[in-house]
């Protein structure tokens, strides 16, 4: 994905790829939105377009440094990931060791997935770098909610909020979701649930936006006394939730995105 195939955020693409065309970059940035949006995919579209050498400012997705970054491998781009519910200060550290290496391009790009979940002392340490870069190092904090980062964090970075960007409108996904979660209450046959997968399972860029719209779904149903809500055993709603959450690591870890979700299919009830 590059930025000329993102819809819904055009005037702050504009203003990000007049900063890259400009040379005025910042050294961090904060990209916020809703869990159901694939923020990291927005960060990718954004590192694509700092680096790309035939579209600079926008990503051609064909050069060899858009290709990397498209299938994970550039040498210089680093990820930060949660381990268990947050990020640690060891993490953190680990990230800054990283960064002191001499690139083997042009800069050193980080990218913070649920940067919102580091610990108290994560942030404090991450900090240090944020006060004192590396030359040309760019740190990109991808978070659900800001107010979980602290103000010193907050006043070194650009903040920037994600409009849901998928083709699926946002509240499209959702009633997408909420559907499939009625199938699996009724206990409808695979066939059926396959088949109510089969156009987000063509679209490598929706199945991580509907993971994130069917755990929603989960989720809400907890705090939801509606009627129909007591058709579904909290005991039945962790476990599938579970089961969102151990689909979105076998991808993360190069499983079929298609295997993927008709294995949930399968596993997942109401």
């Amino acid at each position: 994905m590059s930025f000329s195939q993102i819809e819904g955020n055009q005037k702050l693409i504009d203003r990000l790829s007049a900063s890259i065309k400009s040379g005025n970059v910042s050294h961090a940035y904060i990209f916020e939105g809703e869990a159901v949006l694939d923020k990291k995919a927005f960060a990718e579209a954004f590192v694509k377009a700092v680096l790309c050498k035939e579209k600079p400012g926008i990503g051609c997705g064909e050069c060899p440094s858009c290709r990397k970054v498209e299938h994970g491998n550039y040498e210089d781009l680093f990820y930060v990931e949660t381990d268990g519910a947050s990020i640690k200060d060891e993490a953190i550290e680990s990230l800054q060791e990283r960064l002191k290496t001499k690139p083997y391009g042009e800069r050193n790009i980080a990218i913070i997935k649920d940067a919102d979940t580091m610990t108290l002392r994560a942030q404090n340490r991450l900090l240090k770098t944020l006060e004192e870069p590396p030359e040309g190092t760019i740190l990109i904090l991808l978070s659900e909610n800001i107010e979980n980062l602290t103000q010193t964090i907050l006043s070194r970075c650009v903040k920037f909020r994600l409009n849901y960007f998928g083709k699926e409108s946002y509240e499209g996904m959702m009633d997408k979701a909420r559907k499939i979660a009625d199938l699996l209450l009724e206990g409808a046959p695979f066939y059926k649930r396959k088949e109510a997968i089969e156009d987000i399972i063509k679209d490598d860029g929706q199945v991580r936006a509907f993971l994130d719209a069917l755990e929603r779904v989960y989720r809400d149903l907890l705090i939801d006394p509606s009627e129909k809500s007591r058709l579904y055993k909290k005991s039945r709603i962790f476990k599938n939730v579970d089961c969102i959450e151990k689909t979105r690591r076998q991808i993360q870890r190069g499983v079929s995105k298609s295997y993927a979700l008709k294995d949930l299919m399968i596993k997942i009830g109401g």
